[in-house]
C-alpha cells in the first residue's frame, strides 16, 4: 500500500471505539497463528499496533502472540476495561489478569502452563506458529476448568483460604467471569461471527437476528448473557440502543415487565454506560479539555432520551433513580462552567479609563482563544439542554453573552477613534471580533472587523489634514 493508503487506514482505525480495535487486533492475531492471510493480517496488525500503543517504530511493537498469558486470555479482549472506575456485568478488569496468571502457573494449572510454554518453545524454534492453537485451546479449557473450580464451595474445603492464595476481592470477581468466558469462547466467537461489524442503527431487522443469535443455552446464563450483550454493545453506533433487546424479549416498555425478564441486565449495562460517560465528562471538563465534550454531550443527550422515551421508567424505581442520578450529575458539572463564561468574557472587554492603561498592558490571546472556546462550548450545550436538566441555565447564560458582546463590541471600535490606549484597545476589539465570530457568526464578525479599521483609519486623515496645514 501507498503512503495514502496506509494514512487512510490508520485514519480509520483510530476512530473505531477501543472495543472494537481490541476485537479486530484478536482476530488478525489468530489468522496469524492458522496461517490464514499472513501479509494482510501482518501490515493491518502493525497499524493497529500503532494506533493503539502509540509506536511508530515496527521494532516497538514486539508481537503479542508471543506472551504465553496473552494467549490465554485473548477471549477476553473484547471485555476487558482499565482504569479503577467501577465494572459493570460484562466486564473484566485488565489488571487482574496478571495476578491470575501467577495464579494459574503456581497453583490453578502448572502442569497445562508449563505444557503450553514447552509447545510455544517448539513453534518458535520450528517457525510453525500455526500450530500453537490447538495448544492455546488446551490451556484455555484448562485454565476455565481450574478458574470455576476454586470459585465453587466444596463441602470440607477452606474455600475463603484458597482463594485468598489469588487475590483480592476484585480479583475474585474477575476470576469467576474470566473462567466463564473461556468456558464459552466457542459460543461467544460464534456470535461474533454472526452479528455486523456496526450497526447505526439497532432496528426491528437487527434486534431479530441478535434474538436469533442469542438463543444459544450456554450464553442463556446469568453470568454470560452480560458478556454476549456486551460484545453487541460494542458493534452499536448508538450503545444505548441495547436496551431495545429486553424491550423485544419482554414484549411490553413497562420497566417491571422489562426488568423480570434475563435481559432487564441490558438496561443496567445502558445506564452504567452513560454513568461512565458522565464522569468523564465531568473530569474533562475539571481538567479543561474540551476536545470530546461534543461526542460525550451527544452520547448523554440520545441515551437520556432514549431511556426516558423507550422505557416506562417509574421515578421511584432503582432504574428511575440511575437516570435521575445520571441527569443530575451532567447538570451539575456543566452549570457551574456555563456560569462561569460571562465572567471571563467580562474580564478581557471591560473597558478601562486611559489612566488604567499602563504601557506595554496586553491581552493573552491564548486567553481570548480559550474563552472563545467556552463561548462555543455554551451554544454546543444549549442544543442539548433539555434532555440534559441545564435549559434556563443555558438560554440565560447564552442571552447575556450576546447582549454583552455586542454592546462591548460596539463601545470598544468607537473607542479605537480615541489615540489614547489604541493599541491595548485594539486588542480588545480583536477579542470581541472573535467572539463575535462564535456568537454571531463570520459576516457580523467580518462587518464589525471593518468598522474598527474604518475607526483607526477615520482618526488618522484628520490628522494629516491638519499637519499639512
Amino acid at each position: 500500500m501507498n503512503q495514502a493508503s496506509s494514512e487512510r487506514l490508520r485514519e480509520y482505525l483510530a476512530q473505531l471505539p477501543p472495543q472494537s480495535q481490541a476485537l479486530l487486533m484478536r482476530e488478525f492475531e489468530r489468522a496469524l497463528e492458522r496461517g490464514e492471510d499472513t501479509a494482510v493480517a501482518t501490515y493491518v496488525l502493525q497499524e493497529l499496533r500503532k494506533v493503539v500503543r502509540g509506536a511508530e517504530d515496527d521494532e516497538e511493537a514486539r508481537p503479542r502472540t508471543e506472551d504465553p498469558a496473552r494467549l490465554l486470555f485473548r477471549p477476553l479482549e473484547p471485555f476487558l476495561v482499565d482504569g479503577n472506575f467501577p465494572i459493570r456485568p460484562g466486564q473484566i478488569r485488565r489488571a487482574s489478569l496478571a495476578q491470575i496468571w501467577v495464579w494459574l502457573a503456581r497453583d490453578g494449572a502448572p502442569e497445562a502452563v508449563r505444557e503450553f510454554e514447552e509447545a510455544m518453545t517448539r513453534a518458535r524454534e520450528s517457525e510453525a506458529s500455526g500450530s500453537i492453537e490447538p495448544a492455546v485451546r488446551k490451556l484455555q479449557l484448562a485454565a476455565a476448568q481450574a478458574m470455576i473450580q476454586i470459585t465453587t464451595p466444596t463441602p470440607g474445603d477452606d474455600h475463603q483460604r484458597a482463594l485468598s492464595r489469588v487475590g483480592p476481592p476484585n480479583v475474585i470477581e474477575d476470576l469467576v467471569s474470566a473462567g466463564q468466558v473461556l468456558q464459552a469462547r466457542e459460543a461467544l466467537e460464534n456470535l461474533s461471527s454472526k452479528m455486523p461489524g456496526f450497526m447505526r442503527v439497532f432496528g426491528e431487522a437487527q434486534i431479530t437476528a441478535a434474538v436469533a443469535a442469542l438463543n444459544v443455552p450456554s450464553l442463556q446464563t446469568p453470568q454470560l448473557l452480560p458478556f454476549a450483550l456486551s460484545l453487541i454493545v460494542q458493534r452499536l453506533t448508538a450503545p444505548w440502543q441495547i436496551i431495545r433487546l429486553a424491550v423485544k424479549i419482554a414484549a411490553s416498555d413497562d420497566e417491571i415487565r422489562v426488568a423480570a425478564t434475563p435481559y432487564g441486565v441490558a438496561v443496567t449495562i445502558a445506564l452504567h454506560d452513560l454513568y461512565f460517560v458522565a464522569a468523564c465528562l465531568r473530569t474533562d471538563i475539571r481538567r479543561g479539555h474540551f476536545e470530546e465534550i461534543a461526542d460525550q454531550l451527544k452520547t448523554l443527550h440520545d441515551g437520556v432520551r432514549g431511556l426516558r422515551t423507550e422505557l416506562d421508567l417509574r421515578n421511584d424505581s432503582v432504574w428511575g433513580r440511575q437516570l435521575a442520578s445520571i441527569r443530575a450529575d451532567i447538570s451539575n458539572s456543566l452549570q457551574s462552567e456555563i456560569e462561569s463564561v460571562p465572567g471571563r468574557v467580562r474580564r478581557i472587554l471591560r473597558q478601562r479609563a486611559d489612566k488604567d492603561i499602563t504601557v506595554g498592558a496586553r491581552i493573552d490571546m491564548s486567553e481570548v482563544e480559550e474563552t472563545a472556546g467556552l463561548i462555543d462550548f455554551v451554544a454546543l450545550c444549549r442544543t442539548f439542554a433539555s434532555e440534559l436538566a441545564i435549559n434556563e441555565v443555558t438560554l440565560r447564560t447564552y442571552s447575556d453573552l450576546q447582549h454583552y458582546v455586542e454592546q462591548s463590541t460596539e463601545a470598544l471600535v468607537q473607542s479605537l477613534r480615541n489615540e489614547k490606549g489604541r493599541a491595548f484597545r485594539q486588542q480588545q476589539a480583536k477579542a470581541a471580533i472573535r467572539f463575535c465570530e462564535v456568537l454571531f457568526g463570520s459576516d457580523y464578525a467580518s462587518l464589525m472587523n471593518r468598522a474598527a479599521e474604518n475607526a483607526v483609519i477615520g482618526d488618522r486623515k484628520p490628522a494629516a489634514k491638519a499637519s499639512q496645514k
